[in-house]
């Protein structure tokens, strides 16, 4: 039988939902990217970097992965007590040359 997809999973049934960790910065350049940043993009891993980064470094393949990229979503902010964000900065420069070469072997 399907779900009724107009049906809302109530806020308390979240507590037992793995929520995502928001990282708060892109791997590769460091550039912040709050909670409600239009600009963070994320791998099915949840490997997270800035859409200039994604668009000219990276040419839309995750550099620890191979997959592709989605636009993160928003973390409503009447939530963020709730559920806080992460606050662990992955930093980790991408090889630009090593990561063209990945691609180019695909």
């Amino acid at each position: 039988m399907l779900a009724n997809k107009n049906k809302r999973m109530p806020l308390q049934s979240l507590t037992q939902t793995k929520m995502l960790e928001m990282r708060p910065t892109c791997e590769n350049c460091n550039k912040s990217l709050p909670f409600n940043s239009q600009e963070a993009m994320i791998c099915t891993f949840e490997c997270t970097f800035c859409k200039d980064c994604v668009d000219s470094v990276l040419q839309h393949v995750c550099p620890n992965c191979g997959g592709g990229f989605e636009k993160r979503p928003i973390r409503p902010k009447n939530l963020l007590k709730k559920y806080p964000v992460s606050t662990k900065v992955v930093y980790k420069p991408v090889d630009v040359e090593k990561h063209k070469e990945r691609i180019n072997n695909k």
